[in-house]
């Protein structure tokens, strides 16, 4: 079977893309998944490194652009149209899978009108333009949360949670230590601001600093910057003394996950599934201008079953998130009960369950003598177990 996983732009969509991928290559070894994207997207670095091939189009986003920027991401949305149908005509898959992001509007699209198999994945509660839009024409579509139904077909809608790397819950503490450099008896925060990083958070774990200078022998930090801010957070760390490891971007992050203590970080919905997935008490911050605030409303929603504490980013600043990192050092029980609040919240399977959808796609497809424009649809995977319709 060859199937082609679209979109990308941040790791909140391609993250999700890589774990579908690892749960079709654990069924099948010969199965070969190919992914569509953009060369200015977080997919052109990451997608080789996890052992990919990656095709690009030419694509920009056009929400929340300014009225030039708009037209151009119009002119670009045409031509990935003509990128996805000459790209779709060489690979000839049996099904295209978007993640979200522009990336995955012109894929998704030409597969439906080639007469591939279509799935969509939905990770936030409030879905972007791309999904809305492709939630209509694709055969399936498979969200994270309740509140999404509303926006989808409720007879091809189905419950998965999101897809999660298998690596992130097989993450080794100890071997977490000497990757990162870090000591065995500190309390350890890991702080990371999605693949880019987060400047409102940078600024404000600088401005804590301040405030917890009594904790410098007992705490620790993994601070993941992005680009923009390493130079100057790392020189921020050495001023005042902090232990711990600066780096632009962590890619062992079931290690990072598995050394901390405490973490610290924006409220994607990726980050959110991973949190849960793993049980790890955090500090969200959600990011104040994501669509529909989903952000927000992921972070509230795990904050009232007692998983996270919630700092809004208008609320944020060096004193406050002091405040709440020495709470949760200060009282181990209150950690645990976050962490069994969480786990009960993560969905560890989601990949296993959006690939059995997509296979039984497959497999109807076939009953029913459908084909794409070159090949039957099929495959030797086994589905390994039912989904529940919506």
């Amino acid at each position: 079977m060859k199937v082609v996983i679209a979109g990308g732009g941040t790791g909140g969509h391609l993250f999700p893309g890589i774990a579908i991928a690892e749960e079709i290559k654990r069924r099948d070894r010969s199965a070969e998944v190919i992914f569509i994207g953009t060369e200015h997207g977080i997919e052109a670095s990451i997608i080789p490194k996890a052992g990919y091939q990656v095709k690009y189009l030419r694509a920009e986003g056009i929400v929340g652009k300014s009225p030039l920027k708009k037209i151009r991401g119009m002119a670009r949305m045409v031509l990935s149209l003509y990128d996805s149908y000459t790209l779709l005509r060489e690979l000839r898959p049996d099904a295209v899978i978007g993640v979200g992001g522009y990336a995955s509007f012109g894929p998704v699209l030409i597969g439906k009108l080639l007469s591939m198999q279509t799935l969509i994945t939905e990770q936030n509660s409030v879905p972007g333009l791309a999904n809305k839009v492709l939630g209509r024409i694709a055969d399936a579509v498979c969200v994270t949360y309740h509140e999404s139904i509303s926006f989808f077909p409720k007879s091809k809608t189905f419950i998965t949670g999101n897809p999660i790397r298998t690596g992130i819950l097989s993450g080794n503490r100890e071997a977490a230590y000497g990757l990162f450099g870090l000591e065995k008896r500190k309390f350890t925060i890991f702080i990371f601001g999605g693949s880019s990083g987060a400047r409102a958070i940078n600024n404000a774990v600088s401005g804590a600093f301040t405030f917890i200078t009594d904790l410098k022998d007992a705490v620790q930090f993994l601070h993941q910057t992005g680009k923009k801010d390493y130079e100057v957070i790392r020189e921020t760390y050495r001023k005042w003394g902090f232990s711990g490891t600066v780096t632009a971007f962590v890619h062992q992050m079931a290690e990072a996950y598995a050394v901390a203590d405490l973490v610290i970080s924006r409220a994607g919905a990726t980050t959110l599934a991973e949190l849960t997935a793993v049980g790890k008490p955090a500090i969200l911050i959600p990011y104040p201008h994501a669509a529909g605030h989903h952000q927000e409303l992921n972070a509230q929603r795990l904050s009232e079953m007692g998983a996270v504490r919630v700092i809004l980013d208008q609320d944020l600043d060096g004193e406050t998130l002091a405040k709440n990192i020495r709470d949760l050092y200060r009282d181990a029980e209150m950690r645990s009960e976050m962490q069994r609040s969480s786990k009960t919240l993560g969905k560890p399977d989601a990949g296993q369950k959006v690939v059995d959808i997509l296979l039984s796609l497959l497999k109807m497809s076939a009953l029913v003598g459908q084909q794409p424009a070159y090949r039957a649809a099929g495959s030797r995977l086994e589905a390994g177990g039912g989904s529940k319709h919506v």
